[in-house]
């Protein structure tokens, strides 16, 4: 069964996939992002535009770019995980502590 369908499945979305990426590079651009997602810079800008309305990421712009900033506080959407932060989570798939990523941030704790 190698190389079939079935095994092509990923165990992170492409939402997912693409709010690591915000985590570990905060002022990507969303070329950079589609790369290393593996999808279409129309798709991440869809995603990212879909987090941006559930409230995971915050987009502001600096000068000609963007900043991207996440909300480690909200759980995850899945009901059978609403029950956890997403904080955790995406610390350990940045391999980076989170009081490190607030450091870099200069946020209060709260945001990355």
């Amino acid at each position: 069964m190698e190389g079939t369908k079935r095994n092509a499945w990923t165990l992170l979305t492409s939402h997912g996939h693409v709010l690591v990426e915000i985590v570990k590079h905060p002022e990507a651009r969303i070329r950079e992002l589609s790369q290393v997602a593996g999808i279409t810079e129309r798709a991440t800008a869809a995603i990212i535009a879909d987090l941006e309305t559930a409230g995971y990421v915050t987009r502001t712009r600096v000068g000609r770019r963007n900043r991207y900033t996440v909300n480690l506080d909200l759980p995850f959407r899945h009901a059978a995980l609403r029950d956890l932060r997403v904080g955790p989570f995406l610390r350990l798939m940045a391999e980076q502590p989170l009081e490190k990523l607030h450091r870099r941030s200069g946020d209060s704790g709260k945001n990355v």
